[in-house]
């Protein structure tokens, strides 16, 4: 498991960032990054090299592999300390929290800024790098692709749609980005998937999410990962987050994948709420009215029961 590493930044000196991430700069060109040319990426002395790596090995920073030739890489505490360190020198946080989700594909924390934000880092091909790769279009056209740039470049589309849809559409607010990570407006809720809503309640909540996708869509993305899971309900409404696979609506499977976030969400709402929704929904109509900004209620597209 990831560790934290928010408690070992006081004991971090500039050298030992500066190693980190020369470290970082080498995986660009290979997962382990040859001793020797290190110095040159860190811009160190050998033998500070020598010292800083010991340091950030002691730490769990990086790991060390001996066979064929000595190598480094980043671990990801590493390379949550490098965003962690950049968070605080930008001033974007001023504190870390307790843990607010720790998930397959990324880990979120509470933060303390002018007041209490979420961190959110990028896991991304930690624990299945190989099926990241086939499933996302971002890693299609490299020749090496690392865990590290994996996570970088999710987090990096997350973010270019959270700037692009709030606050017209109900994601978190963004704040601030850095690496794989991201500061974001902490949501006060309960997961959709944990919710029982009242009998009036659910078409309605249904509804909410569905014209929320069609505000995000005439904004330009589709979600492309919709669910239960990636839904907070509050007394406020809903807010919709987790958008690393956000999809722009140019993309050429655009539109299948909306009609399968839809079908997503209506299935969910059919499954537990079988006696209160609507019957035989035709999601393919009910996605093109969305692409279209023609969507009204789900009762338009189905018998009522």
């Amino acid at each position: 498991m990831v560790q934290n590493v928010a408690g070992m930044l006081r004991e971090l000196e500039p050298e030992d960032f500066h190693l980190l991430s020369g470290v970082e700069q080498g995986m660009r060109f290979s997962e382990w990054v040859a001793r020797e040319k290190i110095p040159e990426f860190a811009r160190l002395t050998p033998e500070e090299v020598d010292y800083r790596l010991d340091r950030c090995l002691d730490r769990d920073l990086v790991e060390r592999k001996t066979i064929q030739y000595e190598g480094y890489r980043l671990k990801f505490e590493g390379y949550d300390a490098l965003a962690l360190h950049t968070f605080a020198e930008r001033e974007s946080i001023e504190g870390f929290g307790a843990p607010l989700g720790v998930g397959k594909e990324s880990d979120v924390y509470e933060v303390q800024s002018y007041k209490p934000l979420a961190l959110k880092y990028h896991r991304e091909g930690f624990t299945n790098f190989r099926e990241v790769m086939k499933e996302r279009d971002y890693t299609s056209d490299r020749e090496h692709v690392s865990w590290l740039y994996t996570a970088r470049k999710a987090a990096e589309r997350e973010y270019d749609a959270l700037e692009t849809l709030y606050p017209d559409v109900a994601v978190p607010r963004p704040v601030d980005h850095n690496r794989h990570a991201i500061v974001m407006e902490k949501i006060d809720g309960v997961e959709l998937s944990r919710t029982r809503l009242e009998d009036e309640q659910v078409v309605p909540v249904l509804d909410l999410i569905l014209s929320e996708m069609a505000a995000a869509y005439e904004e330009g993305y589709v979600h492309a990962d919709m669910s239960e899971y990636n839904v907070f309900v509050n007394s406020e409404g809903i807010t919709i987050f987790d958008w690393p696979q956000a999809t722009p609506t140019d993309h050429e499977n655009a539109e299948e994948f909306l009609e399968r976030d839809v079908k997503n969400v209506v299935g969910y709402f059919r499954r537990k709420y079988p006696r209160l929704m609507v019957e035989n929904v035709d999601s393919a109509a009910l996605a093109a009215d969305i692409a279209e900004s023609a969507f009204e209620t789900v009762g338009d597209y189905g018998s009522q029961d």
